[in-house]
């Protein structure tokens, strides 16, 4: 997992990803078979947080369209990212994800990727929504899986489970299943008190 698209993988441009299991010999293994002076492949005992990274980026690249396409400046997508971040690590370590793994390439690089370009099937949508789309317009519009479209589903079910502060996360939640306007959606975020800068 990691920041890829699969055009540019196909092309030999350098990428970086992260391959996760328990096995590290066998991982050492795969590594050898896999890699190339292009494609370049670091080993994680962390399959939870990997996975997870892998999957949540999604959700988060929607919220940060629909703030792009709301016309919210870099500022704002920024500030987003960071605080999804910190979104992904309390949902992580909470389901037993080490920490530091989401400061890696299926956390981070993986986030920012997908929620700054318009390669992304996710952040596209989102800036469709930010844009006036209705959710079946943009899905139409786009004409492929967005595979954070159902993520958030099952993201916004597991966080009630869980007891998890996710407000970014609700937020996309309410906007796709629930008919939120998206400004509407971003200024009640706006409204949250401001906590620890990694709370």
């Amino acid at each position: 997992s990691g920041p890829s698209f699969a055009r540019e993988v196909s092309e030999g441009l350098p990428t970086a990803l992260v391959l996760a299991g328990y096995n590290q010999e066998e991982l050492k293994r795969i590594k050898d078979l896999i890699s190339s002076p292009t494609f370049r492949v670091y080993l994680s005992k962390d399959p939870v947080g990997v996975e997870l990274g892998g999957a949540l980026k999604n959700v988060y690249a929607i919220a940060c369209g629909i703030s792009d396409g709301l016309g919210f400046g870099e500022n704002a997508r920024a500030g987003l990212i960071t605080r999804s971040l910190a979104e992904m690590v309390r949902i992580g370590t909470s389901l037993g994800a080490q920490r530091e793994t989401f400061y890696g390439l299926s956390g981070l690089g993986d986030l920012l990727l997908t929620s700054t370009s318009k390669q992304s099937r996710n952040y596209t949508f989102g800036y469709l929504l930010g844009k006036g789309y209705k959710v079946e317009e943009a899905l139409g519009e786009l004409n492929q899986t967005v595979e954070g479209f159902h993520t958030t589903l099952a993201l916004y079910r597991l966080t009630l489970e869980l007891g998890a502060y996710a407000p970014i996360s609700h937020g996309v939640y309410r906007v796709l299943y629930e008919g939120l306007p998206p400004k509407e959606c971003a200024l009640e975020l706006l409204k949250n008190p401001p906590q620890g800068d990694f709370e």
